[in-house]
């Protein structure tokens, strides 16, 4: 595939749906850049909860935002694990922001609008000789309003919260079905509900329900879409 080929593909959706993994492997077959935009603002909430900016789940708003520029995010590829690790201010924090304190806490941290300003700027930076991937919850309604592919995700609660415990259950850590089921159900709520850029399905947007669909049946399925945006492309 030449360089002048190459398109955004945004992939939007639900918490814990396999954003992450169709979109790594769909970067990965295309030979593109994975932009996991989740682990982002899963490094500013870590940086947060270390430095006492949230307490009982309230963010110290007024200070996080007075240090934003002092939180610095990468990312590297492993070659060993064959994956792309976050960096926090050049710590691999990959398994930390994964963890369940990171998780009960990154929504209420997204919904900032300085937050998202700030990294929605160096996305839009990362992406602009295209050739990405980047998956989140506003990719396609915010950050690449013009990506030629947008893909929206989703699956049921039930089916998205079995995929993270048995995710977590696999790592050791000692968590419960229901906990776990009701943190997906409230992310939704404060993911659609937001005041600052909400999660919701771009007007252009595919939906891929993947409920019922193995990792390999939806990387066949996204590679079929890109093609088709290839072709309609003229390329």
């Amino acid at each position: 595939m030449s360089e002048n080929k190459k398109i955004v593909i945004a992939v939007d959706g639900h918490s814990s749906c396999g954003k992450s993994t169709l979109a790594k492997a769909l970067a990965s077959l295309l030979n593109y850049a994975y932009i996991d935009t989740g682990a982002m603002y899963r490094a500013v909430t870590l940086y947060a909860l270390r430095n006492e900016l949230i307490n009982d789940s309230k963010v110290d708003e007024a200070s996080l935002i007075r240090q934003l520029n002092q939180i610095k995010i990468a990312f590297r590829y492993n070659e060993a694990a064959g994956k792309s690790e976050t960096y926090l201010n050049g710590e691999n924090v990959e398994e930390e922001i994964r963890q369940l304190p990171v998780s009960r806490n990154v929504s209420p941290v997204a919904t900032i609008g300085e937050v998202r300003k700030h990294l929605v700027a160096l996305q839009q930076e990362m992406g602009k000789d295209k050739g990405i991937v980047m998956d989140g919850r506003d990719i396609g309604t915010v950050v690449f309003p013009d990506a030629e592919l947008k893909i929206y995700m989703t699956a049921s609660p039930e089916v998205r919260a079995q995929r993270r415990y048995d995710e977590l259950k696999a790592k050791g850590d000692d968590v419960s079905f229901e906990e776990i089921k009701a943190n997906v159900v409230e992310r939704d709520y404060i993911d659609e509900n937001r005041d600052e850029s909400p999660l919701r399905k771009a007007d252009d947007a595919i939906v891929l329900d993947n409920s019922h669909l193995t990792p390999e049946e939806q990387l066949a399925w996204a590679n079929e879409k890109v093609m088709e945006r290839l072709n309609r492309n003229g390329n």
